[in-house]
């Protein structure tokens, strides 16, 4: 004892103005949590069966959401605006709770929106970003369209071109895009296209392309989906699609001086949708975990409600353990999406790819969860009368779209390594 109180006695107080670490959300945090929450208790999980089965686009429920301020250029701006970087993946967590494909239908946007406030001016963001919402009266999404037929994973296999007319001033982009999130339904679509294909995706750049303006541009199949079935996904053809000059993100004199450096030997600084895609996975993290932890309070309340052999099914240790594994893992997943979404937002590096971790876990997590729950609930859980079965149907794009499972543990591998890992 007298050795500890001197041990106490001589250790030094923190500095008055030395940072405190802690995982309290503020007021501001947990206010937008729970008005979040709210909608997508009242609003989303009543809806949501009946767009599932639909496989439409719920314009609806995006008019609720743009009602309240949620789907709006402003609420997107406020939830992106928060120092801490913590409020975008809060968000996008309670909404898909409590549906990932209402979810998706409103959260969707954000993609092209990221795009543009990522790479373009902000002349370009100024314009383009409130067009991508539309108006109370006249609501529109928008899409953003990497992916190819032959291009996924490989995003340096992107065939789709975009080549400079002198005589016009304008850009003229053939190709084909796959798996398009909104993709033809949408006012503004931004396309990524090879500027220099000899370059690999150092010669890719991105297009604002207006399917209200341009020629050239079309919905191509509309994709019939495993999961998130209320959320549009599409092929988009261009076929000499014709767009002014200054529609390339960031303008057209940025671009021809980063294709010069990279001419010359030097680096670029960045690739069009890989810069989109670092920027949004603990944002696609969030969403698999509101999946997850959808499926996890599911099966726990059923556990503890239903009997079988006169006991409490969760007073079993299978089951409970199951749960307990579950709860866990979910925390765990969430505490990673949160230091990447602070790491982005702050300016911090990401030394061992932090952002990949997030989306890694999140959505292996959100999988493996979605599965748990419905083996709890056993044949109730295998059956449309009860919602696991679409969360475990939802959760399984999310080891695979915006960088599979395998390209996460590649990047990650590369970073940890410093070597070139294929």
């Amino acid at each position: 004892m007298a050795t500890t109180e001197q041990d106490t006695s001589t250790t030094e107080a923190p500095a008055a103005d030395a940072p405190v670490f802690t995982l309290e959300l503020t007021q501001d945090q947990k206010d937008i949590r729970d008005w979040v929450h709210g909608f997508a208790a009242d609003v989303l999980r009543p809806a949501a069966h009946e767009w599932d089965e639909k496989e439409a686009t719920p314009w609806p429920i995006i008019e609720e959401a743009a009602k309240i301020g949620l789907y709006s250029f402003d609420g997107l701006a406020q939830f992106f605006g928060d120092p801490t970087g913590l409020t975008m993946p809060i968000v996008n967590e309670e909404l898909f709770w409590g549906d990932a494909g209402l979810g998706m239908a409103i959260m969707g946007t954000g993609l092209a929106v990221a795009a543009i406030a990522g790479q373009g001016t902000g002349e370009q963001m100024g314009e383009w970003i409130p067009r991508c919402f539309g108006t109370a009266g006249d609501l529109k999404v928008a899409a953003f369209c990497a992916s190819e037929p032959n291009a996924g994973s490989d995003v340096s296999n992107v065939r789709t071109t975009a080549k400079y007319d002198e005589a016009t001033d304008e850009w003229v982009l053939n190709g084909q895009k796959a798996w398009a999130t909104n993709g033809g339904i949408s006012d503004v679509h931004v396309i990524i296209a090879s500027v220099d294909p000899t370059l690999g995706s150092r010669g890719h750049a991105g297009f604002i392309v207006p399917m209200s303006e341009a020629k050239g541009i079309e919905q191509g199949a509309k994709v019939s989906k495993h999961g998130l079935r209320a959320s549009h996904t599409a092929d988009v053809h261009l076929d000499d699609c014709r767009i002014p000059a200054g529609y390339v993100l960031g303008g057209k004199e940025k671009l021809d001086e980063r294709i010069a450096r990279v001419r010359e030997g030097k680096k670029s600084k960045s690739q069009a949708a890989m810069q989109t895609f670092e920027a949004s996975r603990p944002t696609v993290g969030s969403q698999a975990i509101g999946i997850a932890r959808a499926a996890y309070e599911y099966a726990l309340d059923y556990a503890k409600e239903r009997e079988q052999f006169g006991k409490k099914i969760i007073e079993n240790q299978a089951i409970a353990f199951a749960l307990a594994d579950m709860k866990v893992e979910i925390d765990a997943a969430r505490l990673l999406v949160w230091r990447a979404s602070w790491m982005g937002r702050t300016g911090q590096k990401f030394e061992n790819a932090e952002g990949s971790m997030s989306k890694l876990k999140a959505g292996e997590v959100a999988t493996w969860a979605t599965e748990r729950a419905m083996h709890i609930l056993g044949g109730n859980g295998y059956t449309r009368e009860y919602p696991v079965e679409r969360w475990h149907r939802d959760a399984k794009i999310y080891t695979i779209f915006e960088g599979t499972s395998e390209i996460q543990r590649m990047v990650i591998a590369r970073a940890i390594s410093g070597m070139q890992i294929r």
